[in-house]
């Protein structure tokens, strides 16, 4: 599923449709029950992402709301491209084309959605004080590694970057919140945050931990291991040996 880097860096490549009124085309039959011809000849105002969610704001106070599930994709094409497939939805405006494929969310509604999320990891300027506040306003007998992926608790963090974050901040997925001092919530916020700012800004680091069980740790050698974790069952993975608990 993508992650919040990801939607971020969706949100950059539609920001150039801003300003263009779109005409609206509805290739895929699933599609045309959504009432997606509203936005016929509408302005769009901006693109926004958060967490996993993509907010198109439309003139006349329309705002589409986009998650992509495990499968869904939007790109940005030249105007004279026709895309492949059968999209959900496409937006030509005079310079670019925006098209999405799979789904599963497209919802349109009038003002803002209610998102029921917490705090955007990739937010700016950082919202440090309020993740932390965040995290400490659940049990706090729940493990680092759970509250990390708890979208109504931290928007934006994915199996991918929960792993990796973790592995930097030296902090085992298995930690109780309880057991964790504020100061090691800060630096975890933090070092989660910088990973995910350098995949946005296209740094294509190694995996440190993710997928990578049975290889050694890159900073201690101990083999790496992996586990499914709480009612999600999503797979975590981390270093015994440099890994607080």
């Amino acid at each position: 599923m993508p992650e919040g880097d990801s939607l971020h860096r969706i949100a950059r490549e539609l920001e150039a449709l801003v300003g263009e009124s779109v005409s609206v085309e509805l290739p895929h039959p699933r599609a045309r029950s959504l009432g997606l011809e509203r936005l016929q000849g509408r302005k769009l105002e901006s693109v926004q992402a958060f967490g996993k969610q993509l907010l198109l704001r439309f003139e006349g106070g329309l705002v589409l709301r986009s998650h992509l599930g495990m499968s869904g994709r939007w790109r940005r094409l030249d105007a004279a491209a026709t895309p492949t497939g059968r999209p959900w939805l496409v937006l030509r405006g005079e310079r670019h084309v925006a098209a999405q494929w799979n789904g599963p969310t497209l919802e349109l509604s009038r003002g803002e959605p209610a998102l029921e999320l917490g705090p955007d990891i990739l937010a700016e300027p950082l919202l440090l004080e309020e993740m932390l506040a965040s995290l400490r306003s659940t049990a706090q007998e729940r493990a680092l590694g759970e509250v990390l992926i708890d979208q109504r608790l931290l928007a934006g963090v994915g199996n991918i970057w929960r792993a990796e974050g973790l592995w930097r901040a030296r902090l085992s997925p298995w930690r109780q919140l309880a057991k964790t001092e504020d100061d090691d919530l800060r630096r975890l916020l933090a070092e989660t945050t910088g990973a995910m700012r350098e995949s946005l800004n296209g740094h294509r680091a190694r995996y440190a931990v993710y997928r990578r069980r049975g290889r050694p740790c890159p900073r201690c050698g101990t083999p790496i291991e992996s586990c499914a974790q709480a009612d999600a069952a999503r797979t975590a993975y981390w270093c015994p040996g440099c890994q607080a608990d």
